[in-house]
């Protein structure tokens, strides 16, 4: 028996099917784009495509993220934050806080053996979030991968004093008018992010030295935004090989678990 995860995010649409152990038989994540509906249909082909089953082999389904309701067939939709919790739990059990960034939004959940204890979401803005990202990425000219990389070796001075995307992208324009490197700039915008998201971080922990932290979502991808949260909070963070598929897992897992049959 098969059991299939659905996080349908603003940026992309991720899909992850188990077997009965729980192990991950295949994963995708595909761009959400502007038509949710066509995202979540390739989702769900391409996994099914990779796992060589068919879609008679799913037992049930979960979905989550913002399009979490839009799933037809879906036994449940069921919150990120539980998604997220469950599926971090089982990549790395000793996760204590977990730190989502996704595409429009960032959350931060403080877990006991796997159980969430309290979280906190900044859901207002895409301050520090991938869309965020993707803005500052245009502003620079550069593709937005190549950013995770681009801070190496900066002295770090410079100071992003806005995280509204509209202000900083005008900064970050009136930077580069200035002759200032591009890898100062993106030093400034890691730390920016950073900044932002440890004041989240300590709405649900004001202690966190010794608990360990794990990331998930697409910007856990980028090497320097983990790297900067890493140095603020003085932490080693532990991240998924796939941190983007992290809540699909969780969803996948919760279908196992409740509608197993």
């Amino acid at each position: 028996m098969f059991y299939l995860g659905l996080d349908i995010g603003s940026l992309s649409c991720d899909a992850v099917i188990i077997d009965s152990q729980g192990q991950i038989v295949s994963s995708t994540v595909v761009p959400t784009g502007a038509r949710n509906m066509e995202a979540i249909q390739r989702a769900q082909k391409e996994a099914l495509q990779q796992a060589e089953i068919q879609e008679d082999d799913i037992c049930s389904m979960v979905s989550t993220g913002y399009g979490r309701e839009r799933v037809d067939g879906r036994q449940a939709a069921v919150t990120e934050i539980t998604c997220h919790a469950r599926g971090i739990g089982v990549l790395f059990p000793q996760t204590r806080l977990l730190i989502d960034i996704g595409g429009q939004d960032s959350k931060v959940i403080r877990l006991n053996q796997g159980k969430v204890e309290d979280f906190a979401m900044n859901d207002k803005c895409a301050a520090g979030t991938g869309r965020f990202l993707e803005a500052m990425a245009r502003a620079l000219q550069v593709d937005i991968d190549q950013m995770s990389t681009m801070a190496k070796g900066a002295n770090g001075g410079v100071n992003i004093s806005s995280m509204c995307t509209v202000f900083a992208e005008s900064e970050v324009v009136s930077l580069i008018a200035e002759g200032m490197e591009e890898r100062e700039i993106v030093w400034g915008l890691n730390r920016a992010i950073a900044s932002r998201t440890v004041s989240l971080v300590k709405r649900v922990s004001p202690v966190i030295k010794g608990l360990p932290l794990s990331m998930s979502g697409g910007v856990a991808k980028n090497r320097g935004v983990v790297e900067a949260i890493g140095n603020l909070l003085e932490v080693n963070i532990f991240l998924p090989p796939e941190p983007d598929i992290v809540g699909a897992l969780g969803a996948a897992l919760i279908a196992r678990e409740r509608y197993g049959g």
